[in-house]
């Protein structure tokens, strides 16, 4: 018994913000590390950014600086703070759960678990 519900997707106007969220049943959130996705027409799923239980973060060298991972354990709750948005950013987020952070001697790499939110929209145009 795993869900995971997402949310905050939309259109926005380049250089704006976006928050996602996504909030999972049961208490996987308190015992892996979870991640978020994103995908567009006819391309590979790519990892966008991982954090750990500890809050150890992986993130992708194109949203270094502009995208922000957290993560509220109580709540079961994993977070997306998305500033400075550009039109490359357009794609389908997907959250992702039960997944683990490990090092890999210059930083951490987060790898993918078996659950997957239904996916949400963002759209970033003029």
């Amino acid at each position: 018994q795993v869900q995971l519900v997402e949310s905050g997707g939309g259109l926005v106007q380049p250089g704006g913000s976006l928050r996602l969220s996504c909030t999972a049943s049961g208490s996987i959130l308190s015992r892996n590390a979870m991640g978020w996705y994103r995908q567009t027409p006819g391309s590979e799923r790519e990892l966008v950014a991982g954090i750990s239980q500890s809050l150890n973060t992986d993130y992708a060298d194109s949203v270094k600086g502009r995208f922000t991972i957290s993560r509220d354990n109580a709540k079961n709750t994993v977070y997306l703070q998305m500033n400075s948005l550009k039109p490359e950013d357009t794609a389908v987020y997907y959250c992702n759960a039960g997944g683990s952070l490990v090092w890999k001697g210059t930083g951490y790499a987060y790898t993918g678990g078996p659950y997957w939110g239904q996916g949400t929209q963002v759209t970033v145009s003029s």
